[in-house]
């Protein structure tokens, strides 16, 4: 069994808690928001790491991030629901990349709209981080090979003003922190093969993340109410998404919630200064080289971007 020392030493970190402490082999989730109820647990024996096996998926990941070739899953090692070791496999991977050089600046939540989920087959949100070289501004071009398998999805991003480190953690807090509101396409990117992924094999792999762009339009949140847009995404003009706010867990607000708990339960509390993808509107669509998408969210304006060929 792994204590926490052990895994300290490695880059990660579980919950925050002392590194004297042995680990049990159990993590909670918090519950979502006012809009759900559900609490996730890993428990023994789904709950502990198995050092070998998470350095096995980490060495598997990586390798099809750096030849650009996307690999088979990872929950032959860890499993398709061990949040404890999915988590470790995560943190091992961005530690790399932060002391290769990359900036964090900002979290993502993943799987939030029920939609999202019944295409990929799973039935809960996870997080991951956001670096500052998957970052793009609305009108930018993508390289297409920038991102395995893209995907596109239509979000509300936040920028938060203040640190959500103490406190209640709640929404009255949460919009307090909030400095704006901007449209947002995420380009989701898996470096697992077809897309074919559990829980574990999707949270291991940086929640999917590979890029993300901003809108040019800013708005308080006394000007535009998350929960109440709605948004179409066209892909060359054709629309192929449409969704709202209250379809990402209810209300954007309350994903940040969510998120805001969890990131503190994982000991990385959020920041003032990061960006936060808040999570899909709607159903997220394959591109293609060549391929514009634009996502109008309405009280937020339009954001595009561009796959080069």
């Amino acid at each position: 069994m792994e204590t926490l020392d052990a895994l300290a030493g490695q880059g990660l970190q579980v919950c925050g808690h002392s590194n004297s402490v042995p680990f049990s082999g159990t993590i909670r989730l918090l519950p979502l928001s006012k809009h759900s109820t559900l609490v996730l647990m890993s428990e023994s024996p789904q709950g502990r790491i198995d050092s070998a096996a998470v350095t096995a998926a980490a060495d598997r990941l990586r390798a099809a991030a750096m030849e650009r070739r996307p690999t088979r899953p990872v929950r032959d090692l860890i499993g398709s629901d061990n949040i404890v070791a999915a988590y470790a496999v995560q943190q091992r991977l961005a530690a790399e990349r932060v002391a290769a050089g990359a900036s964090i600046v900002g979290r993502k939540i993943g799987l939030t709209s029920e939609a999202v989920q019944q295409q990929l087959g799973v039935d809960r949100p996870d997080f991951g981080l956001l670096f500052d070289d998957m970052a793009y501004d609305g009108g930018d071009t993508v390289p297409y090979g920038a991102v395995l398998q893209p995907r596109v999805e239509a979000e509300v991003a936040f920028a938060l003003k203040e640190d959500l480190a103490d406190g209640p953690l709640d929404a009255t807090q949460v919009r307090s922190a909030i400095e704006y509101a901007s449209p947002a396409l995420e380009i989701c990117g898996s470096r697992i093969q077809g897309w074919d992924i559990a829980f574990g094999d999707t949270v291991a792999d940086n929640a999917s993340a590979g890029a993300f762009v901003l809108g040019p339009l800013r708005k308080k949140l006394d000007q535009v109410e998350p929960r109440s847009v709605d948004m179409q995404m066209a892909i060359n003009g054709t629309v192929v998404s449409t969704g709202n706010g209250a379809a990402c867990l209810g209300d954007p607000i309350d994903a940040v919630v969510w998120l805001a708990r969890q990131a503190r339960e994982f000991g990385e509390p959020l920041r003032g200064g990061q960006v936060i993808l808040s999570g899909a509107l709607g159903p997220m669509r394959p591109v293609r080289p060549g391929d514009s998408v634009t996502a109008t969210i309405t009280g937020l304006g339009k954001v595009s971007v561009t796959f080069g060929q």
